[in-house]
């Protein structure tokens, strides 16, 4: 059982997920002008450094490509198979449900915002702008892939891999930006539907973890 500090954490987070969701929508709709203009200067700005770098604009679109939410499901496959073999069905179901679902969640949203994509775009972007695919799956892929691997990872590997996922998460919806095939407000509301959706799952479909097999018990954690 979470304590109550760590409910009430994860309550004040979701919130402003919310808010934080609900403000780059209506921002959008109802045309703001503080938004547009950030979104617009942040385009323009790296729209001005693409157009004359391809290599540049190629490596962000590469990058976008390995680690965006494709190599997400990629690995899940993996570590479904894995917990299917262990008999761990509470897990291959919790990566079934958020990562391989996440796509259907992301066309929703898009499908109901209707949001054009920006016109300076240097690569091409399929379906709409708002909130972005990328965004949202790379959040809810890195955060349900740690969920799974945590109780069997050390301490050590615990910190390591939670940075590499924070530096992925970030690194991707802002490459987003670079390459102009998303507003800023999009990828903030990317993340932040991304997390809603991984609650949303981990309460619907909790894992037991991908290290021991059904009805056995795992390990200790020494924390070394």
């Amino acid at each position: 059982m979470p304590s109550r500090k760590s409910w009430l954490f994860t309550v004040a987070v979701a919130a402003a997920a919310v808010l934080v969701y609900a403000t780059m929508w209506i921002g959008y709709a109802q045309n703001w002008i503080w938004l547009d203009d950030v979104d617009t200067e942040l385009l323009q700005t790296f729209h001005n450094i693409g157009a004359t770098r391809p290599g540049w604009v190629a490596f962000w679109h590469a990058y976008c490509t390995v680690f965006g939410p494709n190599g997400f499901r990629l690995v899940a496959l993996v570590l479904v198979v894995v917990a299917l073999v262990r008999r761990n069905t509470a897990t291959a179901v919790f990566l079934v449900v958020s990562i391989g679902l996440m796509g259907l969640v992301t066309e929703s949203a898009k499908h109901i915002a209707g949001r054009p994509r920006p016109a300076m775009a240097l690569v091409y972007g399929s379906s709409t702008s708002f909130p972005s695919g990328h965004a949202l799956g790379v959040m809810v892929g890195a955060l349900a892939l740690l969920t799974v691997l945590w109780p069997s990872l050390s301490l050590s590997w615990r910190r390591v891999l939670a940075v590499l996922g924070g530096v992925l998460i970030v690194s991707v919806g802002a490459a987003r930006v670079v390459l102009n095939v998303h507003h800023p407000s999009d990828v903030l509301a990317g993340w932040a539907l991304g997390y809603l959706y991984y609650l949303l799952c981990v309460r619907l479909a909790p894992p037991h973890g991908i290290t021991p097999a059904a009805g056995t018990r795992a390990a200790p954690d020494t924390g070394t």
